[in-house]
């Protein structure tokens, strides 16, 4: 009897285990389905056109960047929050700035407000490398942590004031901002290679206006984009910039 009780323990953990192994299974192929109505549906349906950018939208798990509360609605089209007040921004957003900067595999990437990591991901697939701020010690630690776990070698994070940039890394040859200064901060125009671009979005809480910038003879050539909602960019004190 005892010999037939371990031999049914055994069978029934087998069975678990091969239950789970098809559970994980299933839920990968079901996030995979929905990322590839996101990318037809909310990317290119809606402009995107760089195949690149689409193809590395289609591969990067937006489901593990954000928390398990809205893992639901990870690919739907929508900023969610993150946590510390912050957000992962709607994939629309991603992608456009991200093909905005006509990123290219041996550019040296800046970006500014890790946030969940989700961008820098996303980035970490097209380029050489990723230099990535975050100035909330807690968001920056866990997108660090996650991104180490995900096998990203590319990228490398730093708790920081993103205003400041990072100079011992410059110059670089695009630099993304995902958080919203009154105007463009003159450490980033600085540390921008002579040609390489910029996308920040720029203005107050109310309205922001995407701006792209191109560096040309030392001088920024401007070009808005498109309106945007952006959390503020901030000092170490909290005080906007």
């Amino acid at each position: 009897m005892k010999k037939t009780t371990k031999l049914s323990n055994a069978c029934l953990a087998i069975l678990g285990i091969i239950f789970f192994g098809m559970v994980i299974q299933a839920n990968s192929q079901n996030y995979s389905v929905l990322r590839t109505r996101m990318v037809n549906e909310q990317l290119a349906r809606r402009g995107i056109k760089s195949k690149p950018v689409l193809q590395t939208m289609q591969k990067v798990e937006r489901h593990l960047f954000v928390p398990q509360s809205f893992v639901k609605a990870a690919y739907t089209d929508q900023a969610l929050p993150i946590g510390e007040g912050q957000t992962i921004s709607q994939p629309y957003i991603v992608a456009f700035m991200t093909e905005a900067l006509n990123i290219q595999p041996s550019d040296r990437v800046l970006e500014i407000g890790t946030g969940s990591g989700y961008q820098a991901a996303i980035l970490a697939e097209l380029c050489k490398e990723v230099y990535t701020i975050e100035i909330i010690r807690k968001l920056g630690k866990r997108a660090d942590s996650l991104l180490s776990t995900l096998n990203y070698k590319n990228i490398f994070v730093r708790i920081g004031d993103g205003y400041q940039g990072w100079p011992e890394g410059a110059p670089f040859d695009a630099i993304i901002v995902t958080c919203s200064p009154s105007q463009v901060p003159q450490p980033l125009q600085d540390q921008l290679k002579e040609g390489g671009r910029m996308i920040i979005p720029i203005g107050l809480e109310n309205y922001q206006e995407l701006v792209l910038l191109v560096k040309q003879n030392g001088k920024m050539e401007k070009k808005n984009t498109l309106p945007v909602r952006f959390v503020p960019m901030r000092d170490k004190k909290g005080k906007r910039y």
